[in-house]
């Protein structure tokens, strides 16, 4: 299982990505299973005939290994596959990976 404490750094990221008066257009979101945190952006409907549903995109997967208790950072894909983030290795703190999602210096994340 994920760390809690990790979990909740995480959606706090999320939380704070977009201000409060734009949260009618887009929100980011995290969506967490036993051995990853998925970080998504949803967007509103665009046209009634879609229906209700925000469009999920996903932007950034945070991997645990609890026998290691090493999280590794994963960005998507164009081809819809998750690839192992380049510029950071695997590590037992959260903190540097959640700072280089923040930064995004090679613009894999947020564009």
């Amino acid at each position: 299982m994920v760390p809690r404490a990790d979990v909740e750094r995480i959606q706090r990221l999320c939380a704070g990505r977009v201000p409060a008066e734009h949260s009618d257009e887009v929100r980011v979101e995290c969506e967490v299973d036993p051995r990853a945190v998925t970080v998504v952006e949803l967007r509103p409907p665009w046209r009634e005939d879609f229906g209700p549903e925000w469009t999920p995109m996903p932007i950034a997967r945070f991997r645990y290994v609890a026998t290691t208790r090493f999280w590794t950072l994963y960005y998507h894909r164009h081809t819809g596959r998750w690839e192992r983030y380049p510029l950071l290795g695997s590590t037992t703190r959260i903190e540097p990976l959640l700072k280089e999602l923040e930064l995004d210096p090679i613009c894999v994340f947020w564009g």
